[in-house]
């Protein structure tokens, strides 16, 4: 089977619903390819930083985003010698109504946007279909995908095709087939962690605020723990590369970590009845050199895969949707898009990918690095310094945090009223 479309986005995360419903606004035909039948899936990022609700707020999306399920961070905090934490970061200092961080579950988040995307007659969403390869012309240039769909129950093939498309955009992920079809391989930074996602149940009695976040540090280990209204979802960070020995010391022995690190859950650890439980986040740090080729754009983690760390990613992936969708829209529509509208979007984001990374990176070492070698964590004591005594500074962080450097607006053909 073989079809066509101006612009082909191949995954479905934020970048990529967000840059569909941009495009699509704009008049573009838009086809999106998501390789799962839904977007139900436990310990995704679901950070929602005051860039982003901003730009909902542009988008006339604001009230209806407002109203799905949500709590609210607001602070950030940083931990110091002698397992205390100084605030670093207070986004109530920022001006309303982006003052915090929304802790959103992604799945409502991308349902919500997908129903906007799907008011406009050129936006078309593909579920259970995965795009297996790039498709070229003669002069090398990418014309399209090869896909293959399957059945949502089973999960077996059902059949394949080819897409054409002017410009393919690839948002498929740290992981991305794109990226490695298209034969470009990142730089990789070192990073000295990996992660591992758990559940455990909340009870009515506890008074820890909803959306605070909680580092317990250990000998050698972090547990970080995100408090949502019925469960802890927790974060157990560890030294890189040790998900084989955890997992063959077996359930009770990382049971008894957890409760290592947070005596106060110790009586709900055995509701993790198995290893299999753990879902392991192959932590990566790493940045392409060249996002785009003739005919196909990298962005989000596919171009540059972030830390967990300040939980930004997500909003860097749909602050690089935003300003693709500005460089490329017009272009697509009049038939004139070539090799410089793809530059010039990695142009504009090319900056504060380096910024936040370089961040990252510092809080690799003087934190998670010193942590993982059984050293105490040791942030820059200036910064420190400034976070205890300068009245006011916490806001200077908070701002970089909520809004990112160089935070995008919606473009002008894809804003709506309320």
């Amino acid at each position: 089977m073989t079809g066509s479309t101006q612009c082909v986005v191949v995954g479905g995360g934020p970048a990529g619903i967000m840059l569909g419903l941009l495009l699509a606004r704009a008049g573009v035909q838009v086809t999106v390819l998501e390789k799962h039948a839904d977007f139900l899936r436990d310990f995704r990022g679901d950070t929602v930083h005051a860039s982003t609700v901003r730009l909902l707020d542009e988008l006339g999306l604001g009230e209806g985003f407002r109203a799905l399920p949500q709590s609210r961070l607001e602070n950030f905090r940083l931990p110091v010698a002698g397992g205390r934490s100084v605030v670093l970061a207070d986004f109530g200092l920022l001006k309303e109504p982006y003052n915090y961080v929304a802790m959103v579950p992604q799945w409502d988040l991308l349902n919500f946007l997908v129903a906007a995307a799907g008011q406009e007659p050129t936006f078309t969403l593909r579920m259970n279909t995965e795009v297996t390869d790039l498709l070229r012309d003669s002069s090398g240039a990418v014309t399209g995908v090869a896909y293959r769909t399957r059945d949502p129950l089973t999960g077996s093939p059902l059949d394949s095709g080819e897409l054409m498309a002017t410009l393919t955009v690839a948002c498929d992920g740290r992981g991305s087939v794109l990226r490695q079809r298209a034969g470009l391989a990142p730089h990789e930074y070192p990073v000295p962690f990996d992660t591992w996602w758990f559940r455990l149940p909340r009870t009515a009695d506890e008074d820890e605020p909803v959306a605070s976040i909680a580092p317990r540090f250990g000998s050698s280990d972090v547990l970080l723990s995100l408090t949502r209204k019925d469960y802890h979802q927790i974060a157990y960070l560890a030294a890189k590369g040790l998900d084989p020995q955890l997992r063959a010391e077996g359930v009770e022995a990382f049971r008894a970590r957890v409760a290592r690190l947070r005596p106060d859950l110790a009586d709900r650890v055995d509701t993790i009845r198995s290893v299999d439980e753990l879902h392991l986040l192959d932590v990566k740090l790493n940045r392409l050199a060249r996002w785009h080729q003739p005919g196909l754009l990298l962005i989000g983690d596919a171009a540059h895969a972030m830390s967990p760390a300040g939980g930004v990613g997500i909003n860097l992936a749909v602050q690089d949707a935003v300003a693709a969708a500005r460089f490329i829209a017009s272009p697509l529509l009049s038939g004139t898009l070539d090799d410089g509208h793809l530059a010039a979007v990695q142009k504009r984001r090319w900056l504060p990918t380096v910024i936040v990374q370089t961040f990252q990176r510092v809080l690799h070492r003087a934190i998670f690095a010193r942590v993982m070698a059984g050293k105490q964590p040791k942030p820059p004591r200036i910064l420190v310094l400034m976070a205890r005594h300068l009245r006011g500074f916490p806001k200077l962080p908070a701002r970089m945090i909520a809004f990112g450097p160089r935070p995008e607006h919606a473009p002008d053909f894809a804003r709506r009223k309320p």
